[in-house]
Protein backbone atom coordinates (compact mmCIF):
# COMPACT_ATOMS: atom_id res chain seq x y z
CA UNK A 1 0.00 0.00 0.00
CA UNK A 2 1.37 3.34 -0.90
CA UNK A 3 0.33 5.10 2.27
CA UNK A 4 -2.21 7.20 0.33
CA UNK A 5 0.75 8.65 -1.49
CA UNK A 6 1.12 11.50 0.92
CA UNK A 7 4.55 12.39 2.21
CA UNK A 8 4.76 12.26 6.03
CA UNK A 9 7.62 14.72 6.35
CA UNK A 10 6.12 18.18 5.62
CA UNK A 11 7.67 21.35 7.13
CA UNK A 12 5.97 24.10 9.13
CA UNK A 13 5.47 27.76 8.21
CA UNK A 14 8.07 30.22 9.52
CA UNK A 15 6.78 32.40 12.38
CA UNK A 16 8.84 35.28 13.77
CA UNK A 17 8.55 36.32 17.42
CA UNK A 18 9.15 40.05 17.76
CA UNK A 19 9.30 42.42 20.69
CA UNK A 20 9.42 46.21 20.71
CA UNK A 21 12.99 47.57 21.01
CA UNK A 22 14.15 50.77 22.64
CA UNK A 23 13.94 52.68 19.37
CA UNK A 24 10.24 51.89 19.03
CA UNK A 25 10.66 49.41 16.11
CA UNK A 26 10.39 45.61 16.30
CA UNK A 27 13.53 43.82 17.48
CA UNK A 28 14.15 40.07 17.69
CA UNK A 29 14.06 38.44 21.11
CA UNK A 30 17.60 37.32 21.95
CA UNK A 31 16.08 34.29 23.66
CA UNK A 32 15.16 32.87 20.28
CA UNK A 33 18.80 32.88 19.19
CA UNK A 34 19.79 31.36 22.54
CA UNK A 35 17.29 28.53 22.08
CA UNK A 36 18.50 27.87 18.54
CA UNK A 37 22.01 27.62 19.96
CA UNK A 38 20.81 25.07 22.54
CA UNK A 39 19.20 23.02 19.75
CA UNK A 40 22.42 23.20 17.73
CA UNK A 41 24.33 21.80 20.71
CA UNK A 42 21.67 19.14 21.14
CA UNK A 43 21.99 18.10 17.49
CA UNK A 44 25.78 17.94 17.72
CA UNK A 45 25.49 15.75 20.80
CA UNK A 46 23.22 13.33 18.92
CA UNK A 47 25.67 13.05 16.02
CA UNK A 48 28.68 12.68 18.32
CA UNK A 49 26.84 10.17 20.54
CA UNK A 50 27.78 12.42 23.46
CA UNK A 51 25.27 11.66 26.20
CA UNK A 52 26.79 14.10 28.67
CA UNK A 53 26.47 16.97 26.19
CA UNK A 54 22.91 15.92 25.37
CA UNK A 55 21.97 15.83 29.06
CA UNK A 56 23.38 19.32 29.30
CA UNK A 57 20.55 20.56 27.05
CA UNK A 58 17.81 18.85 29.08
CA UNK A 59 15.77 20.54 31.78
CA UNK A 60 15.83 18.65 35.09
CA UNK A 61 12.73 17.10 36.52
CA UNK A 62 11.91 17.53 40.20
CA UNK A 63 14.95 16.45 42.15
CA UNK A 64 17.54 18.69 40.52
CA UNK A 65 19.95 18.41 37.63
CA UNK A 66 20.87 14.85 38.58
CA UNK A 67 17.37 13.85 37.40
CA UNK A 68 17.26 14.54 33.65
CA UNK A 69 14.13 14.84 31.53
CA UNK A 70 12.68 11.90 29.62
CA UNK A 71 14.49 12.96 26.44
CA UNK A 72 17.63 11.24 27.70
CA UNK A 73 15.91 7.88 27.23
CA UNK A 74 15.19 8.80 23.62
CA UNK A 75 18.85 9.71 23.17
CA UNK A 76 19.73 6.16 24.23
CA UNK A 77 17.11 4.80 21.81
CA UNK A 78 18.93 6.52 18.94
CA UNK A 79 22.19 4.64 19.37
CA UNK A 80 21.26 2.02 16.80
CA UNK A 81 20.31 4.53 14.10
CA UNK A 82 23.10 5.08 11.51
CA UNK A 83 22.90 8.85 11.17
CA UNK A 84 24.62 10.99 8.56
CA UNK A 85 23.12 14.30 9.73
CA UNK A 86 20.84 15.73 12.42
CA UNK A 87 19.77 19.35 12.87
CA UNK A 88 16.98 21.58 14.16
CA UNK A 89 15.58 24.80 12.71
CA UNK A 90 13.30 26.94 14.82
CA UNK A 91 10.13 27.84 12.96
CA UNK A 92 8.18 29.39 15.83
CA UNK A 93 9.02 30.79 19.27
CA UNK A 94 6.70 32.00 22.04
CA UNK A 95 8.21 33.20 25.32
CA UNK A 96 6.65 34.05 28.67
CA UNK A 97 9.34 34.95 31.19
CA UNK A 98 11.50 31.94 31.94
CA UNK A 99 9.27 29.55 30.01
CA UNK A 100 8.80 29.17 26.27
CA UNK A 101 7.21 26.99 23.66
CA UNK A 102 8.66 26.52 20.20
CA UNK A 103 8.06 24.82 16.89
CA UNK A 104 11.03 23.33 15.10
CA UNK A 105 11.85 21.36 12.02
CA UNK A 106 13.99 18.32 12.75
CA UNK A 107 16.06 17.28 9.73
CA UNK A 108 18.02 14.02 9.64
CA UNK A 109 19.57 11.63 7.14
CA UNK A 110 20.24 7.92 7.44
CA UNK A 111 23.74 7.12 6.23
CA UNK A 112 23.83 5.42 2.84
CA UNK A 113 20.10 5.81 2.16
CA UNK A 114 18.85 9.40 2.39
CA UNK A 115 20.29 11.74 -0.23
CA UNK A 116 18.54 14.68 1.43
CA UNK A 117 17.16 14.96 4.96
CA UNK A 118 13.80 13.76 6.14
CA UNK A 119 11.96 16.50 7.99
CA UNK A 120 9.77 16.09 11.06
CA UNK A 121 7.72 18.81 12.76
CA UNK A 122 8.46 19.07 16.47
CA UNK A 123 6.83 20.90 19.38
CA UNK A 124 9.12 21.89 22.24
CA UNK A 125 8.74 23.38 25.69
CA UNK A 126 11.71 25.09 27.30
CA UNK A 127 12.65 26.58 30.64
CA UNK A 128 15.34 29.08 31.60
CA UNK A 129 17.49 28.60 34.68
CA UNK A 130 20.21 31.06 35.70
CA UNK A 131 20.17 32.61 32.24
CA UNK A 132 20.41 29.32 30.31
CA UNK A 133 17.62 27.70 28.31
CA UNK A 134 16.93 23.95 28.59
CA UNK A 135 14.62 21.59 26.68
CA UNK A 136 11.82 20.32 28.92
CA UNK A 137 10.01 18.33 26.21
CA UNK A 138 10.55 17.51 22.54
CA UNK A 139 7.50 15.85 20.94
CA UNK A 140 5.82 15.49 17.55
CA UNK A 141 3.92 18.61 16.55
CA UNK A 142 0.13 18.43 16.43
CA UNK A 143 -0.97 16.01 13.68
CA UNK A 144 2.68 15.04 13.02
CA UNK A 145 3.88 11.45 13.08
CA UNK A 146 6.03 9.86 15.75
CA UNK A 147 9.60 8.84 15.04
CA UNK A 148 10.71 5.25 15.54
CA UNK A 149 13.10 6.04 18.42
CA UNK A 150 10.22 7.54 20.39
CA UNK A 151 8.75 4.05 20.63
CA UNK A 152 11.84 2.36 22.10
CA UNK A 153 15.44 1.43 21.43
CA UNK A 154 16.15 1.13 17.71
CA UNK A 155 17.88 -2.02 16.50
CA UNK A 156 19.39 -1.90 12.99
CA UNK A 157 20.09 -4.83 10.67
CA UNK A 158 21.81 -4.14 7.36
CA UNK A 159 21.17 -6.47 4.43
CA UNK A 160 22.85 -6.45 1.04
CA UNK A 161 20.20 -4.15 -0.41
CA UNK A 162 18.22 -3.12 2.65
CA UNK A 163 18.32 -1.49 6.04
CA UNK A 164 15.81 -2.77 8.59
CA UNK A 165 15.16 -0.68 11.70
CA UNK A 166 13.06 -2.21 14.45
CA UNK A 167 11.74 -1.55 17.95
CA UNK A 168 10.81 -4.43 20.22
CA UNK A 169 12.02 -6.93 17.61
CA UNK A 170 14.77 -9.53 17.92
CA UNK A 171 17.82 -9.39 15.71
CA UNK A 172 16.76 -12.72 14.18
CA UNK A 173 13.34 -11.35 13.25
CA UNK A 174 14.87 -8.26 11.65
CA UNK A 175 17.32 -10.41 9.69
CA UNK A 176 14.29 -12.25 8.31
CA UNK A 177 12.85 -8.97 7.04
CA UNK A 178 16.21 -8.04 5.54
CA UNK A 179 16.45 -11.36 3.69
CA UNK A 180 13.02 -10.87 2.12
CA UNK A 181 13.80 -7.25 1.22
CA UNK A 182 17.10 -8.32 -0.33
CA UNK A 183 15.20 -10.74 -2.57
CA UNK A 184 12.55 -8.15 -3.39
CA UNK A 185 14.96 -5.52 -4.73
CA UNK A 186 16.37 -7.51 -7.68
CA UNK A 187 12.92 -8.94 -8.48
CA UNK A 188 11.52 -5.42 -8.70
CA UNK A 189 14.47 -4.24 -10.77
CA UNK A 190 13.93 -7.11 -13.21
CA UNK A 191 10.30 -6.08 -13.66
CA UNK A 192 10.66 -2.27 -13.60
CA UNK A 193 14.24 -1.53 -14.61
CA UNK A 194 17.26 -0.19 -12.79
CA UNK A 195 16.45 3.52 -12.82
CA UNK A 196 15.93 3.69 -9.06
CA UNK A 197 18.04 3.52 -5.88
CA UNK A 198 18.01 -0.29 -5.70
CA UNK A 199 17.78 -0.40 -1.90
CA UNK A 200 15.04 -0.03 0.71
CA UNK A 201 14.55 1.09 4.30
CA UNK A 202 12.11 -1.03 6.33
CA UNK A 203 10.71 0.11 9.67
CA UNK A 204 9.32 -2.58 11.99
CA UNK A 205 7.60 -1.18 15.10
CA UNK A 206 6.48 -3.30 18.03
CA UNK A 207 2.80 -3.49 17.04
CA UNK A 208 -0.06 -2.09 14.97
CA UNK A 209 -0.27 0.85 17.35
CA UNK A 210 3.39 1.58 16.70
CA UNK A 211 2.78 1.49 12.96
CA UNK A 212 -0.11 3.92 13.35
CA UNK A 213 2.09 6.23 15.40
CA UNK A 214 4.71 6.31 12.65
CA UNK A 215 1.98 7.23 10.18
CA UNK A 216 0.30 9.76 12.46
CA UNK A 217 -3.02 8.02 11.87
CA UNK A 218 -5.58 5.96 13.84
CA UNK A 219 -4.67 2.30 14.21
CA UNK A 220 -8.18 1.25 13.17
CA UNK A 221 -7.49 2.34 9.61
CA UNK A 222 -4.58 -0.11 9.22
CA UNK A 223 -5.83 -3.20 11.00
CA UNK A 224 -5.20 -6.15 8.69
CA UNK A 225 -2.86 -4.11 6.46
CA UNK A 226 0.54 -5.82 6.47
CA UNK A 227 2.63 -2.82 5.35
CA UNK A 228 2.54 0.60 3.72
CA UNK A 229 5.13 2.76 2.00
CA UNK A 230 5.59 6.45 2.68
CA UNK A 231 7.30 8.83 0.28
CA UNK A 232 6.96 11.84 -1.98
CA UNK A 233 4.56 11.36 -4.87
CA UNK A 234 6.55 12.03 -8.03
CA UNK A 235 9.64 12.31 -5.84
CA UNK A 236 12.86 13.32 -7.56
CA UNK A 237 16.03 11.20 -7.36
CA UNK A 238 17.18 13.63 -4.65
CA UNK A 239 14.18 12.91 -2.40
CA UNK A 240 14.68 11.11 0.93
CA UNK A 241 14.46 7.35 0.77
CA UNK A 242 10.94 5.97 1.08
CA UNK A 243 10.13 4.04 4.25
CA UNK A 244 8.35 0.71 4.16
CA UNK A 245 6.45 0.53 7.46
CA UNK A 246 5.38 -2.93 8.59
CA UNK A 247 2.39 -3.86 10.71
CA UNK A 248 3.91 -6.82 12.58
CA UNK A 249 0.48 -7.97 13.80
CA UNK A 250 -0.86 -8.53 10.27
CA UNK A 251 2.48 -9.44 8.71
CA UNK A 252 3.12 -12.10 11.32
CA UNK A 253 0.12 -14.23 10.30
CA UNK A 254 1.22 -14.46 6.65
CA UNK A 255 2.97 -17.45 5.20
CA UNK A 256 6.33 -17.34 3.45
CA UNK A 257 4.93 -16.41 0.03
CA UNK A 258 2.62 -13.80 1.50
CA UNK A 259 5.49 -12.11 3.33
CA UNK A 260 7.61 -12.02 0.19
CA UNK A 261 4.74 -10.66 -1.89
CA UNK A 262 4.14 -7.88 0.66
CA UNK A 263 7.75 -6.73 0.67
CA UNK A 264 8.02 -7.02 -3.11
CA UNK A 265 4.79 -5.02 -3.45
CA UNK A 266 6.05 -2.26 -1.17
CA UNK A 267 9.48 -2.26 -2.79
CA UNK A 268 7.73 -1.69 -6.11
CA UNK A 269 6.22 1.49 -4.68
CA UNK A 270 9.73 2.61 -3.76
CA UNK A 271 11.03 1.87 -7.27
CA UNK A 272 8.12 3.52 -9.09
CA UNK A 273 7.86 6.59 -6.82
CA UNK A 274 9.29 9.07 -9.34
CA UNK A 275 6.88 7.83 -12.02
CA UNK A 276 3.86 7.84 -9.69
CA UNK A 277 2.12 11.21 -9.64
CA UNK A 278 -1.24 12.75 -8.87
CA UNK A 279 -2.29 11.55 -12.32
CA UNK A 280 -1.80 7.87 -11.39
CA UNK A 281 -5.00 6.12 -10.23
CA UNK A 282 -4.71 3.68 -7.36
CA UNK A 283 -5.92 0.76 -9.47
CA UNK A 284 -2.76 1.21 -11.54
CA UNK A 285 -0.23 1.90 -8.79
CA UNK A 286 -1.55 -0.82 -6.48
CA UNK A 287 -2.31 -3.23 -9.31
CA UNK A 288 1.19 -2.84 -10.74
CA UNK A 289 2.76 -3.37 -7.32
CA UNK A 290 0.75 -6.57 -6.89
CA UNK A 291 1.66 -7.65 -10.42
CA UNK A 292 5.35 -7.33 -9.58
CA UNK A 293 4.81 -9.01 -6.22
CA UNK A 294 3.19 -12.09 -7.77
CA UNK A 295 5.31 -12.10 -10.93
CA UNK A 296 7.09 -15.42 -11.13
CA UNK A 297 5.27 -16.83 -8.09
CA UNK A 298 3.37 -19.40 -10.16
CA UNK A 299 0.00 -18.48 -8.70
CA UNK A 300 -3.17 -18.59 -10.77
CA UNK A 301 -5.76 -15.83 -10.95
CA UNK A 302 -8.14 -17.97 -8.87
CA UNK A 303 -5.53 -18.31 -6.12
CA UNK A 304 -4.70 -14.60 -6.03
CA UNK A 305 -8.19 -13.15 -6.54
CA UNK A 306 -10.65 -15.26 -4.48
CA UNK A 307 -13.00 -12.38 -3.61
CA UNK A 308 -13.26 -11.28 -7.21
CA UNK A 309 -13.84 -14.86 -8.35
CA UNK A 310 -16.70 -15.16 -5.88
CA UNK A 311 -18.28 -12.03 -7.34
CA UNK A 312 -17.85 -13.30 -10.90
CA UNK A 313 -19.39 -16.70 -10.09
CA UNK A 314 -22.34 -15.02 -8.34
CA UNK A 315 -22.99 -12.73 -11.29
CA UNK A 316 -21.68 -9.66 -9.50
CA UNK A 317 -18.63 -9.00 -11.66
CA UNK A 318 -17.64 -5.32 -11.49
CA UNK A 319 -18.72 -3.12 -14.37
CA UNK A 320 -15.82 -0.67 -13.99
CA UNK A 321 -12.28 -0.45 -12.75
CA UNK A 322 -12.04 0.49 -9.07
CA UNK A 323 -11.93 4.14 -8.06
CA UNK A 324 -9.48 5.55 -5.52
CA UNK A 325 -12.27 5.54 -2.93
CA UNK A 326 -12.54 1.75 -3.26
CA UNK A 327 -9.04 1.46 -1.77
CA UNK A 328 -9.97 3.09 1.54
CA UNK A 329 -8.38 1.12 4.40
CA UNK A 330 -11.20 1.89 6.80
CA UNK A 331 -13.98 0.62 4.56
CA UNK A 332 -15.44 -2.75 3.67
CA UNK A 333 -12.77 -5.47 3.71
CA UNK A 334 -14.34 -7.40 0.82
CA UNK A 335 -14.58 -4.28 -1.31
CA UNK A 336 -10.95 -3.47 -0.54
CA UNK A 337 -9.81 -6.96 -1.51
CA UNK A 338 -11.77 -6.80 -4.77
CA UNK A 339 -10.23 -3.41 -5.56
CA UNK A 340 -6.70 -4.79 -5.21
CA UNK A 341 -7.54 -7.93 -7.13
CA UNK A 342 -9.16 -5.88 -9.91
CA UNK A 343 -6.13 -3.64 -10.28
CA UNK A 344 -3.81 -6.64 -10.31
CA UNK A 345 -5.81 -8.39 -13.03
CA UNK A 346 -5.92 -5.20 -15.13
CA UNK A 347 -2.12 -4.98 -15.03
CA UNK A 348 -1.78 -8.72 -15.60
CA UNK A 349 -4.02 -8.42 -18.64
CA UNK A 350 -1.86 -5.63 -20.09
CA UNK A 351 1.26 -7.75 -19.55
CA UNK A 352 -0.41 -10.79 -21.14
CA UNK A 353 -1.93 -8.97 -24.12
CA UNK A 354 0.50 -6.16 -24.87
CA UNK A 355 3.63 -7.35 -23.08
CA UNK A 356 5.55 -6.34 -19.97
CA UNK A 357 7.45 -3.57 -21.76
CA UNK A 358 4.18 -1.91 -22.76
CA UNK A 359 2.86 -2.25 -19.21
CA UNK A 360 5.86 -0.28 -17.94
CA UNK A 361 5.46 2.28 -20.71
CA UNK A 362 1.78 2.64 -19.88
CA UNK A 363 2.54 3.21 -16.19
CA UNK A 364 5.09 5.90 -16.99
CA UNK A 365 2.88 7.55 -19.58
CA UNK A 366 0.03 7.94 -17.10
CA UNK A 367 2.36 9.47 -14.50
CA UNK A 368 3.79 11.91 -17.06
CA UNK A 369 0.50 13.84 -17.07
CA UNK A 370 0.26 16.86 -14.79
CA UNK A 371 -3.21 15.97 -13.56
CA UNK A 372 -5.61 13.03 -13.40
CA UNK A 373 -8.04 14.19 -16.09
CA UNK A 374 -7.14 12.58 -19.39
CA UNK A 375 -4.07 10.75 -18.07
CA UNK A 376 -5.31 7.18 -18.38
CA UNK A 377 -7.24 7.97 -21.57
CA UNK A 378 -4.16 9.43 -23.22
CA UNK A 379 -1.90 6.55 -22.20
CA UNK A 380 -4.45 3.97 -23.37
CA UNK A 381 -4.54 5.69 -26.76
CA UNK A 382 -0.82 6.38 -27.17
CA UNK A 383 0.68 3.24 -25.62
CA UNK A 384 -1.95 0.52 -25.97
CA UNK A 385 -3.92 1.84 -28.96
CA UNK A 386 -7.28 1.48 -27.27
CA UNK A 387 -9.98 3.50 -25.51
CA UNK A 388 -11.25 3.42 -21.92
CA UNK A 389 -14.48 1.77 -23.06
CA UNK A 390 -12.74 -0.97 -25.05
CA UNK A 391 -10.17 -1.50 -22.30
CA UNK A 392 -12.89 -1.91 -19.67
CA UNK A 393 -14.74 -4.44 -21.82
CA UNK A 394 -11.50 -6.36 -22.44
CA UNK A 395 -10.78 -6.35 -18.72
CA UNK A 396 -14.28 -7.63 -17.86
CA UNK A 397 -13.92 -10.41 -20.42
CA UNK A 398 -10.51 -11.24 -18.94
CA UNK A 399 -12.09 -11.54 -15.49
CA UNK A 400 -14.67 -13.98 -16.78
CA UNK A 401 -12.06 -16.03 -18.63
CA UNK A 402 -9.66 -16.19 -15.68
CA UNK A 403 -12.13 -16.52 -12.83
CA UNK A 404 -15.32 -17.95 -14.30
Amino acid sequence: MAGRRHAVWAGLSLALALVVGCGGGPAPDAARADVQHVLDRRAEAVLERDESAYRGTEAPVSGGRDHPAAGTAEFANLRGLPLASWSYRLTGFHRSGDRATAEAELRYRIRGYDKVPITAARALTLTRDDGTWYVASDEPAERAAEQLWEQGAVRAVKGERSLVLGVGQSAAALRGYAALADRAVPAVTEAWGDGWAGRVVVLVPRSLDGMAGLLGAPASGYRGIAAVTTGETGGSPKAPADRIIVNPDAYGVLGGLGRQVVLSHETTHVATRAATTAATPLWLSEGFADWVGYRGAGRTAVQVAPELQRAVLEGRAPSRLPTDADFGFGGNATQLAQAYESGWLACRMIADRWGEVRLNEFYRAVGDHERRAGAVEGALRDVLGTTPERFTEQWRAYLRAQLG
